[in-house]
């Protein structure tokens, strides 16, 4: 009677360890939860298709180094990257073509031609502020504003030498300050100024660092401003700089290669679905495929004068650029 009994138990737990390794498994490099909530997205994927995507904390140049690495054994499936890492993923040969459901109605300039990335939404660049933390100091309106002595130990950004919304936020000010795709000095010697007044630079994702006081000031993305203070009730206040900005597409890919490719489209479908893109845009994020923005999220951006300061740029000379800015950070500001 106790061997049966044990018997049906470990036939019932081999059972349950074959169950679970026969679920259908995509690997997402780059879909950090905390970061254009991946979070909700993750978790619709795996309710409606039956996919468990794991969440993954890297940044847009972590993943590319990794799928680089890992060019003759592959673990991703897909990748989600700054459009400048997708551009510089399709050159070095480790991306598939894959051209999704609905790829004819995404803007010719929000993907590449032989479908190695597509554009899944948009953000601007700007200060995400936690006004509480800023012990009476004004909410900054502009760049200059952030080298004043009063924010002095309070600026944020992500690191732009591998980072990709550090780099975007790089190209924005570079750009503010009168430099070019060619130059970008104008934007080194003010990343040279602010170190004056002693910026606290992560690698990965410090949204929860902005909610806690610990950074009052980071150069992030709209959608993450808005998320802190419509979702988590912050007192968040995001500011496009007086001087100009950017916007700026994010993007996924299929791996070359990838060990659940059938999945990974699948993944890189749903993504771009209406309900996708719906979840996209109920994030605060802009849609590639604006007919999912919600009248209720749309209500609570910024007024459209506001954004008229934010600009679009030729990402190929972006992505062109990256390496160069990245060196001259590393040897002139770090």
């Amino acid at each position: 009677m106790k061997k049966s009994i044990i018997s049906s138990i470990c036939l019932t737990g081999a059972l349950l360890v074959s169950a679970q390794s026969q679920a259908a498994t995509a690997i997402c490099y780059n879909c950090p939860p905390e970061w254009a909530d991946w979070a909700t997205q993750l978790k619709s994927i795996a309710k409606d298709t039956g996919i468990v995507v794991p969440q993954d904390n890297k940044n847009s140049g972590q993943a590319l180094a990794q799928i680089v690495a890992e060019k003759n054994n592959p673990v991703a499936d897909v990748t989600y990257l700054g459009v400048t890492f997708g551009i510089q993923a399709a050159k070095s040969d480790v991306l598939e073509s894959y051209k999704p459901a609905g790829w004819e109605s995404i803007p010719a300039d929000l993907k590449d031609p032989d479908g190695k990335w597509v554009a899944l939404h948009s953000g601007t660049i700007g200060f995400m502020v936690n006004v509480d933390a800023l012990n009476g100091a004004p909410v900054p309106t502009s760049w200059d504003d952030l080298l004043k002595p009063e924010y002095k130990g309070m600026v944020g950004y992500l690191d732009p030498a591998s980072a990709f919304v550090g780099y975007a936020a790089a190209v924005a000010v570079n750009l503010a300050k009168g430099g070019t795709m060619n130059d970008f000095t104008p934007g080194i010697n003010y990343f040279k100024q602010l170190m004056k007044n002693e910026p606290i630079v992560p690698k990965q994702t410090a949204y929860a660092r902005v909610l806690s006081g610990e950074m009052p000031i980071l150069l992030d993305y709209d959608f993450n401003a808005y998320r802190a203070r419509y979702k988590d009730h912050a007192n968040i206040a995001f500011v496009i700089p007086k001087e100009g900005s950017i916007k700026v597409p994010y993007v996924i890919s299929l791996v070359k290669n990838a060990p659940h490719s059938s999945e990974g489209k699948k993944v890189i479908d749903y993504v771009l679905s209406d309900k996708g893109q719906a979840i996209w845009a109920n994030a605060w994020l802009r849609p590639v495929r604006e007919s999912a923005m919600t009248d209720t999220a749309r209500a609570q951006f910024l007024p459209d004068s506001d954004y008229a300061r934010a600009h679009t740029v030729n990402y190929q000379q972006m992505a062109d650029a990256q390496k160069a800015f990245s060196a001259r950070y590393i040897n002139e500001v770090k």
